[in-house]
């Protein structure tokens, strides 16, 4: 196994790990916001809800809706720019651009729901922002990595076309 596979598995997990961060932070928003209890469990309520009010003491996380989901979001931009992911020609910017602006409003813009009593409906509409945010970063980070690798003669892996033509040499 050479060094640059260990570099890129090693990447891949650090990526993995920043999405799955990004999802905790959604999930720990929907639950201080909301209150919905999904399981019949005191104890993990308790502690969850202990160790969210000391991320909200210590550094605001939970002051308002919008802290903890832009650092979601940060965490999510980082983890899909990081990855690699495989071509698909059918992905143009017009997808990208659909999916990032209704993410961005499904994720973003339901700051209002808590308070209204429509915790169900903020917790649907930020889990539909948050999956159209993952798909539309993980296919601008596509479309960018694909264009840059778009070059005739292959001078970014440093190698050079095949000859085409048939080369007639005498044998001595």
């Amino acid at each position: 196994m050479s060094q640059q596979e260990d570099d890129l598995r090693a990447l891949a997990k650090i990526m993995d790990f920043l999405r799955a961060v990004s999802i905790v932070l959604v999930v720990a928003n929907r639950y201080w916001f909301t209150r919905v209890e999904t399981v019949e469990s005191g104890w993990f309520y308790n502690t969850v809800y202990k160790i969210c009010a000391n991320f909200n003491r210590t550094c605001g996380l939970f002051s308002t809706t919008f802290n903890s989901k832009l650092f979601a979001l940060m965490l999510l931009a980082l983890s899909c720019f990081g990855t690699k992911g495989v071509k698909n020609e059918k992905i143009t910017w017009r997808h990208i651009i659909i999916a990032v602006v209704a993410g961005l409003v499904l994720f973003l813009l339901n700051w209002w729901m808590p308070g209204c009593s429509m915790g169900y409906v903020y917790i649907a509409t930020t889990i539909s922002g948050y999956v159209c945010l993952l798909m539309g970063g993980i296919w601008i980070s596509r479309r960018l990595k694909n264009n840059m690798m778009d070059d005739r003669f292959n001078d970014e892996n440093e190698s050079f076309m095949q000859e085409t033509r048939r080369l007639e040499t005498s044998i001595r």
